[in-house]
């Protein structure tokens, strides 16, 4: 399992959702990042989810 870095920011730059969670890899990861952000009504605004490596799995401006 790989630690993912999902972070949600408000228009104005402010962090409003900083966390982490496992998956097995990047498909799953950018399910359940997707799937986080839906549950905590953050979809629209801008987000990423970075993999343990540094690359982008989601990315929303």
């Amino acid at each position: 399992m790989k630690t993912y870095y999902l972070t949600v920011f408000e228009k104005d730059g402010t962090n409003v959702l900083d966390e982490t969670f496992q998956a097995e890899d990047d498909d799953q990861a950018k399910k359940i990042g997707s799937e986080k952000l839906e549950e905590k009504g953050y979809s629209h605004h801008t987000h990423r989810c970075a993999a343990p490596e540094g690359h982008l799995v989601l990315f929303h401006r």
